[in-house]
């Protein structure tokens, strides 16, 4: 029989600070309106002190560990997506592990910026099958706020902080669990989404900079192409999917993949609204959200998928 990485249970923390377009317009140039119109952002959540990428992240795997009925001494792997680490080393999974009080397990980050939820989910994904873990905790957690450059209006609008996890546990046989995923990078185009910082360059943090038109076109290609791409690789077509749980970036790349693959919007889950861009943490935070108010249901297929800077891509296809 097959050994599959099946999804227990999930779970997602937000920071309490939530801002409206509102109250951002009053100290950027920019409005409710403009925001809308261009990205369908309406909030954002922005991590206060003592709220970090780890504490965000530890918030998120106890709630998936919950759902999943399972304690902590359970895990024997953390994958932790980021592209904001609490530090720039250790790995910010080895704070998740000591926060959980697990004294030994494999614990690392991988860092795909906006994709990272994906190839986190791979990696561990393989290890799973391949004998080499049993439960995983996979996790994309972020606090963008602190890359922001709060003076562009162009980009400061569109991120925001939180985290999701799942946890995966390997089970023999049956219909559930990881069918398929497809990743890509692609490093032509760093220049178009990226933070000026770094310490082996400048020593510095950096801020993010992007080159929105340009992210956009490439985003709606490569989401649709590596969304049909994994359905392929699992024996499926679009007509088979029952949810789509994007990366959460914007609204306008969202509703043009749609329509690319000919797939019916109400398909897709929208948490951008309310959430804004969390990078590594949008894919899980949004799955969580439509799993807790009852929209994805087990049985489910779906389809996870992400691009970020880079670049990169991917997506998976998931038996829930």
């Amino acid at each position: 029989m097959s050994r599959r990485a099946v999804i227990a249970g999930s779970g997602s923390a937000l920071p309490a600070r939530r801002i409206s377009n509102a109250e951002l317009a009053e100290t950027v140039d920019t409005s409710d309106e403009w925001i809308v119109e261009r990205t369908g952002i309406r909030f954002r959540h922005v991590a206060g002190e003592g709220e970090t990428t780890a504490t965000l992240a530890t918030d998120a795997a106890r709630r998936a560990l919950d759902a999943a009925g399972m304690a902590a001494a359970d895990i024997d792997l953390i994958v932790l997506a980021t592209a904001t680490p609490d530090q720039t080393f250790p790995a910010t999974a080895t704070k998740v592990q000591a926060a959980l009080g697990i004294d030994d397990c494999v614990a690392f980050d991988v860092q795909a910026v906006c994709s990272g939820f994906l190839y986190a989910l791979s990696v561990a994904e393989s290890m799973i099958r391949a004998g080499g873990a049993t439960n995983a905790l996979v996790i994309g957690a972020e606090t963008f706020s602190r890359i922001l450059d709060w003076e562009d209006r162009t980009t400061c609008v569109l991120f925001g902080d939180g985290a999701g996890a799942i946890v995966l546990r390997a089970e023999e046989g049956g219909d559930a669990g990881v069918l398929s995923v497809a990743l890509h990078a692609d490093g032509r185009h760093n220049q178009l989404l990226y933070v000026d910082g770094g310490p082996s360059t400048t020593q510095t943090v950096g801020k993010l900079r992007m080159k929105g038109p340009e992210v956009f076109k490439h985003a709606v290609v490569n989401l649709a192409a590596v969304l049909g791409e994994t359905l392929a690789k699992a024996g499926l077509g679009v007509a088979d999917v029952d949810w789509v749980v994007p990366h959460q970036a914007n609204r306008r790349i969202l509703d043009a993949t749609a329509r690319k693959l000919h797939l019916a919007p109400e398909k897709v889950i929208v948490t951008v609204d309310q959430h804004a861009n969390t990078s590594a943490a949008s894919v899980p935070l949004a799955f969580d959200t439509a799993v807790r108010d009852g929209r994805i249901k087990r049985g489910d297929l779906l389809v996870f998928e992400a691009m970020g800077g880079g670049f990169t891509w991917g997506a998976a296809a998931i038996r829930y």
